[in-house]
């Protein structure tokens, strides 16, 4: 038998009528080597021959059917043939089509490579918008008249068919791949469900009715698919209250924006519900109030309670949170917050006025709650109120509540930056009244509070660092002129003292200047300023003129009053501590008595209190260098320095600059004198120790302290303001790898799973005291030291392996949603930062050499081939989607991220299981859990495309909307990577 081509060898098998095995023999014979029956077309020349007529050709379509079960044709291609034939006036085609996608529209697969998983997603999406036309065309025929029931019948058979498509989850994933891949082809789907959307009510059969609007509704949701699970129904939220704590506590001054993208970050991930995620914000403020120590640390709370908080809330109303309006879940909230009458009542005690009251009017000032839902929460609270005598007390009466005086103190801010905005030189008279009015009382406090929570702080230290270097000129000026412009510098260098020391140096730090101009008083605090934790050098302070220095000592050894006329106060400042070492050394020596030096001390701090705050900063760093017995007449000094001068020829507000001026001593003392055991009574000083200073018990080792203090917030379930500056301070005194190997080391002794959560819960939220560095030794260090080392694999198992693969991977999402935004705070940057250069011999840039990491981990293998490293690998086995997306490996996140997710992918394709397998399955479920499927540009952009097909051979990873979550579908390789794994499933 002679044969031509395909289509003749259809011809001839049904003139001879060959039976279907029959004619596959004779096929492969006929057509024995080359191409591949789908490349031949065999499924369209089937159909085409089989539908020539008005009802299909049986004989031709049994050679089909064999086709498809015998695997001769691919299922994409006869969906593809299928899919071309448009008469739907043929009815009996039409119903033969129909019975012929029942054998595989509900089992679809593909075995073979990805352009033929991508060819089977492309076939089904043309195949459901065929049966969407064909439904619509029997809907359209559903008329009063003879055709009535067969068209009815008709419909049945398509909306059977569209139901077996689409009600399979296998099937929806492969149409949302389609979907990205043809846009234009799921644009003429989408016309096809809106034209049979509009004829649906002809159908008089509600049962069938109700079937195609299902349909309808699987078909719409596969644009939307995601692995969100249904949110948490815990009612307390650590992380939060301990994320607020730290805010306030630690990060006034940072930018609100940072705190609402951590804390929807938290949200995202826990899936708390949105009024309980505000009630527990709320819960942790007012707790935060209630413990604060009195003075600033108080004033600092109610500045962040009242006006950031209000501000974040207002910021956070941008953000889709819920279904519900924003509005309804702050009231539900409050609902909520009304019930714990117990802490309002303490909060209201503290405060002495109605909290809840004044909270409700702030946020109704700014929108976050109807003026008819604010006026209801006030009144159930006053009257809860009433049931609350101690509340109303007579003492309290006269005492401002400081909530009031902050909410007052919010403008007065913008007003005084306005007034200093105005020239100095035009009224500096008038100027300094408004600064002699701010250092009385708590007024400064106050003021600084409100500026730091409404993010106005640095603006206003700039304002005065203007202020200082002003008064630095001089003009012609007299006696008057004179003692006003002593008194602006003055005052402006307390209150940048005392700023600096409240709130940290960066607020005052401005960029450097273009020109080179030196400005005096950031120079001075950056040389001379001791701070908590800072090392200074006492050779700083003697790059001074000697013949200043010399003018300066006859100034101060004589008895007439230091004159003011033409004085270059910051040239003064700069010459006193080289003075003072010559009054230390002659003293030493006997050339001075101590009546003698008492008297320099008196002119030192008899005018300008500036100069007594130059020559203690001096004396702090020079006794640290000196020995035992060296230090008596150092401290001495001090002593001297910090007592109060009692005279009448003192310049105006000397009450009030002393008093600031002895708060800045007591802190700059705070560690010398704990050092030397030495006690200074400051006369107006706290009548406490300074507050969250010196934390540490001097003869406990620090790591019992951690273990302590870790345990005691477990147990009691939420992190205080006092145990967040303990772990600060652990954090600062022994290094980010220590202070994280031990925390983790405590998670996974915990054997029970609820401990383990809370625990993982806890311990995110104590790494947000720095989370860009515990990250990178979390996922560079520690995991890897785990998973590589088989002697370690039992400290993995469930529950704490699991609790761990949370933390790791919350710590993960919200590091690298932050790292590129904003800076380090000032107590971060104390720390040591990981040098990118650890990184690089850590894991090499390229696959040149074997990582560190791998090989450490093929050490553990039986066959050393099972676990090559990169360099032995096809360059496509580590191919990932950050590299697609030219990301930035120099970057130690982005660096330690890929290889994380390499040595994962290694752990994968190894022979040997056990728990640090298993570990791999959790930290990849809390990544899809964690994600949203539309979340691209995440942690998983570093994950090679080839762990695609390892993780799908996981029992709980092995879902297609798992497949969906972990591929980057933007990708033109992320959606054949996808549609393989699927398809394979």
């Amino acid at each position: 038998m002679k044969v031509v081509n395909l289509r003749q060898a259809i011809l001839q098998a049904w003139k001879e009528r060959w039976t279907d095995y029959q004619w596959a023999i004779n096929m492969k014979n006929l057509f024995p080597k080359g191409p591949t029956w789908d490349l031949l077309g065999l499924s369209d020349h089937l159909l085409e021959q089989a539908l020539v007529g008005p009802s299909p050709n049986p004989l031709i379509m049994s050679y089909l059917k064999y086709a498809i079960s015998s695997q001769m044709v691919s299922y994409a291609s006869v969906m593809s043939s299928i899919a071309k034939f448009e008469d739907y006036s043929r009815e009996l085609c039409v119903k033969a089509l129909l019975e012929l996608m029942d054998m595989f529209c509900d089992r679809l697969s593909c075995q073979g490579k990805a352009e033929e998983c991508i060819s089977l997603c492309r076939a089904l999406l043309s195949t459901l918008g065929w049966l969407l036309k064909c439904a619509a065309h029997f809907t359209e025929r559903l008329k009063e008249g003879p055709d009535a029931s067969s068209g009815e019948e008709q419909l049945q058979l398509c909306v059977n068919r569209i139901e077996k498509v689409v009600s399979r989850r296998k099937n929806r994933a492969l149409l949302h791949i389609a979907r990205l891949e043809e846009p234009v082809s799921w644009a003429n789907v989408e016309q096809a469900f809106v034209k049979l959307t509009e004829h649906c009510n002809k159908i008089s059969n509600q049962q069938l009715r109700l079937k195609l609007d299902e349909c309808i509704g699987l078909i719409k949701s596969i644009s939307v698919i995601t692995t969100q699970t249904e949110q948490n129904t815990k009612m307390e939220f650590p992380t939060v209250h301990a994320l607020i704590i730290l805010e306030g506590t630690l990060n006034l001054t940072s930018d609100t924006q940072s705190l609402v993208e951590q804390l929807i970050m938290v949200k995202r991930m826990q899936r708390i519900p949105s009024p309980l995620f505000l009630l527990e914000v709320w819960k942790a403020c007012f707790i935060g109030l209630i413990e604060s120590p009195e003075g600033t640390e108080e004033l600092k709370w109610t500045a962040f309670t009242f006006l950031k908080i209000p501000q974040a809330l207002l910021k956070l109303k941008k953000y889709p949170l819920g279904d519900k309006d924003f509005t309804d879940d702050v009231n539900t909230a409050f609902e909520f917050l009304l019930k714990l009458t117990p802490l309002l009542d303490k909060a209201d005690q503290r405060c002495n006025c109605d909290c809840v009251s004044l909270l409700l009017q702030e946020c109704g000032k700014l929108g976050l709650l109807s003026e008819d839902n604010m006026n209801n929460l006030v009144n159930k609270r006053t009257a809860d109120r009433e049931l609350a005598p101690q509340l109303k007390s007579a003492e309290n009466a006269s005492i401002q509540p400081n909530p009031g005086l902050i909410l007052r103190a919010e403008p007065t801010v913008t007003n005084i930056l306005k007034t200093m905005d105005a020239d100095h030189s035009k009224s500096p008279e008038g100027l300094l009244g408004v600064l002699g009015h701010m250092l009385s009382g708590k007024s400064l406090d106050l003021l600084l509070a409100a500026a730091a929570a409404t993010g106005k702080l640095k603006s206003f230290a700039r304002k005065f660092v203007k202020l200082n270097e002003f008064a630095k000129n001089i003009t012609m000026e007299g006696s008057k002129a004179a003692s006003v412009r002593a008194l602006l510098f003055d005052i402006s260098f307390l209150m940048l003292c005392h700023v600096a020391q409240t709130y940290g140096s960066d607020v005052i730090l401005s960029e450097p200047c273009a020109s080179g101009e030196v400005v005096f008083f950031e120079t001075w605090m950056l040389t001379c300023m001791p701070e908590e934790g800072k090392i200074l050098n006492p050779e700083q302070g003697f790059r001074a003129d000697p013949t200043k220095v010399e003018s300066l000592m006859t100034h101060l050894n004589s008895s007439a009053e230091m004159k003011l006329v033409q004085v270059k106060w910051h040239e003064v400042c700069s010459c006193t501590p080289a003075a003072i070492l010559e009054v230390l050394n002659a003293w030493e020596h006997g050339l001075l008595t101590l009546e003698a030096v008492q008297k320099i001390t008196d002119n030192i701090k008899g005018k300008i209190c500036s100069m007594a705050i130059c020559a203690v900063a001096w004396l702090v760093a020079h006794v640290r260098m000196l020995g035992l017995e060296e230090r008596e007449k150092p401290l001495q000094m001090i002593f001297q320095l910090v007592t109060p001068l009692y005279a009448e020829n003192t310049l105006q507000f000397y009450n009030e600059r002393v008093a600031i001026m002895n708060l800045i001593l007591e802190q700059m003392c705070a560690d010398v004198l704990q050092q030397t055991a030495t006690s200074i009574m400051f006369p107006t000083a706290n009548l406490g120790p300074i507050p969250y200073r010196n934390l540490l018990p001097v003869k406990k080792p620090i790591k019992e302290v951690l273990i302590t203090n870790f345990n005691n917030v477990l147990n009691k379930g939420w992190v205080d303001s006092r145990s967040i500056h303990v772990f600060e301070a652990l954090l600062h005194m022994g290094g980010v790898y220590w202070f994280c190997n031990n925390l983790v080391k405590e998670l996974l002794k915990e054997t029970r799973k609820e401990h383990c959560y809370k625990a993982v819960e806890l311990l995110h939220s104590v790494f947000c005291l720095d989370m860009q560095q515990i990250t990178l030794v979390l996922l560079g260090h520690i995991l890897p030291g785990l998973l590589t080392n088989s002697l370690k694999w039992q400290t993995l198992m469930d529950p704490p392996g699991r609790a761990l693969a949370k933390l790791s991977v919350w710590c993960s999402l919200s590091s690298y949603s932050s790292h590129n935004k904003g800076q380090a705070t000032a107590k971060q940057r104390k720390r040591h930062r990981e040098d990118i250069e650890d990184y690089i011999n850590l894991f090499p840039l390229d696959d040149s050499q074997p990582s560190k990491l791998l090989r450490l981990l093929s050490s553990n293998e039986e066959d050393p081939n099972i676990l090559s490293s990169p360099g032995d690998r096809s360059m496509s086995s580590s191919l990932t989607a950050s590299q697609l997306h030219n990301i930035n490996m120099r970057d130690p996140l982005n660096r330690v991220l890929a290889n994380l997710f390499l040595l994962i992918s290694t752990i994968l394709s190894s022979k040997v299981a056990g728990p640090h397998t298993q570990f791999v399955q959790w930290f990849m479920e809390e990544c899809v859990e964690c994600l949203d499927q539309g979340s691209r540009g995440s942690i998983l952009q570093f994950m090679p495309f080839t762990m695609v097909s390892e993780l799908v051979k996981l029992p709980g990873l092995s879902k297609p909307k798992t497949v969906l979550a972990i591929t980057d579908l933007g990708l033109p390789l992320g959606r054949r990577v996808a549609a393989k794994a699927i398809a394979a499933l």
